[in-house]
């Protein structure tokens, strides 16, 4: 009988199988719907003013554009937190409601606060999402493969972007009626129906039963993911670091280029990816690349075949800083990628300013797209956890991302006023300095603090 025991394997030394990707697959899918949210609001923001609000203010615009995002630094704030006392598989089913109940209030009541009040709901979800995924990976996958399997969490939101983008390109064009902007919320609520019919057949965190003294039941969690024959070792509870410092002294002395290492990059990185990924088909018409010259529907539906072309090189981007992520040293490809960017962008500037061809301006895009997402977009994420002491990770990473998410959020609101401030010009000259700015920070303090010459 005893020759009939199967023998177990810990999970840390397993390898990489078919159910650890599709863990990695329906933990990601936050990611997924946040980039898709960006996109369905850029596109809906001229389909409104085109029906009920032909004047809406710039500022409004702005703010409608950055509710989600607000949404999703309070939700990752607040779910993360209740997460940690009450339990990841309990928030892990709530965050998709909270997507759908958001799309459906901004499907049904459409006027603005509604349409707003919809927006943030749907964005605590997703921030929810975030603050759960990189935990199921981490403790779920190979040690060989945790790391990268983040980084392709990361990277999976650009299928939302062109997804999301395909999908409204192709519902417009059957109905090219600007009346039906709240429909292209449904594509969210699908989503997060999606999400919750993944996460019904899904466990607890082991690691959180773990903590808990629940040894019995983290290893029953895990067969429920991998089948039998898959150990996890009991491990002991190891008080938590404590920091040194507070929160202002993060502000002084060595700390201090940490903060800025890490949360000013990603505070520029904020900008490209969300400014330009919420307001990138507004964008394309105010720069003329799309094709029609009837104003009206036909020039947004042309605008968002354009934005699908884009968001197209945001997959390549990843694809490429993932390749590289272990190969070159992270100051170098952080910097490397904000020049890039910068590039693209001149490119984008020459082709509008001297009315060269569209394809001129469309290529800008394109090299704008693949250096963001495979350096900033990318390496803004890791840093953080890597650069502080242990002591202080904790205070420090959460420092990072919220200079990040104010990057962010001030990028999409700024975006429509320097569009009617200065049109698609002062635009490209801004996000110019701003990827610029955030090459010369990495290098000055990623060179201040010896990181230049070491991964």
């Amino acid at each position: 009988m005893a020759g009939n025991k199967t023998k177990s394997i810990s999970i840390a030394s397993m390898p990489l199988t078919r159910r650890g990707c599709y863990i990695v697959a329906v933990s990601s899918m936050e990611q997924i719907i946040g980039a898709g949210l960006s996109t369905v609001i850029g596109i809906m923001l001229p389909m409104i003013q085109l029906v009920t609000q032909p004047q809406m203010p710039s500022a409004l615009q702005g703010f409608i554009g950055a509710t989600g995002l607000i949404g999703i630094a309070v939700g990752s704030m607040i779910i993360g937190k209740l997460s940690d006392r009450q339990g990841y598989l309990k928030w892990f089913r709530i965050c998709p409601i909270l997507i759908m109940v958001g799309a459906l209030i901004s499907y049904f009541l459409t006027d603005t606060p509604c349409l707003i009040a919809g927006l943030l709901i749907a964005g605590i979800g997703v921030g929810g999402g975030y603050s759960l995924d990189s935990a199921y990976i981490s403790e779920l996958l190979p040690e060989k493969w945790r790391q990268i399997m983040v980084g392709v969490a990361k990277a999976s939101c650009s299928l939302g972007f062109i997804v999301v983008a395909l999908l409204c390109w192709l519902i417009l064009s059957k109905d090219p009626n600007p009346k039906i902007w709240n429909r292209l919320m449904l594509i969210i609520a699908a989503s997060g129906l999606l999400t919750l019919l993944l996460r019904i057949n899904w466990a607890e965190s082991p690691r959180w039963l773990l903590s808990k003294g629940k040894t019995a039941m983290a290893q029953a969690a895990l067969e429920k993911f991998y089948g039998p024959g898959v150990a996890i070792a009991p491990q002991p509870l190891l008080p938590q670091a404590k920091s040194n410092v507070g929160i202002a002294q993060m502000f002084h002395g060595e700390n201090f280029k940490r903060v800025i290492f890490s949360g000013i990059p990603w505070a520029c990185e904020g900008l490209g990816v969300y400014g330009f990924g919420v307001f990138l088909p507004v964008l394309v018409m105010a720069l003329g690349i799309e094709s029609s010259s009837v104003e009206g529907m036909p020039k947004i539906i042309d605008s968002v075949k354009v934005t699908t072309l884009v968001n197209f090189f945001i997959l390549p981007g990843f694809i490429i800083g993932l390749l590289l992520m272990n190969r070159l040293n992270h100051v170098r490809l952080l910097s490397l990628g904000f020049i890039g960017s910068a590039v693209g962008l001149g490119i984008l500037y020459a082709g509008y300013v001297f009315h060269m061809p569209d394809l001129v301006m469309i290529i800008g895009f394109i090299i704008f797209e693949i250096t963001l997402n495979a350096g900033p977009h990318l390496i803004t994420y890791i840093i953080p956890s890597r650069i502080y002491p242990v002591e202080d990770r904790g205070t420090g990473t959460g420092i990072a991302a919220m200079i990040g998410k104010v990057g962010a959020v001030t990028g999409v609101i700024i975006m429509p006023i320097l569009l009617e401030a200065g049109g698609a010009k002062l635009v490209l000259i801004v996000s110019f300095f701003v990827m610029i700015a955030g090459a010369a920070i990495s290098l000055i303090y990623g060179k201040a603090l010896n990181l230049i010459n070491n991964n």
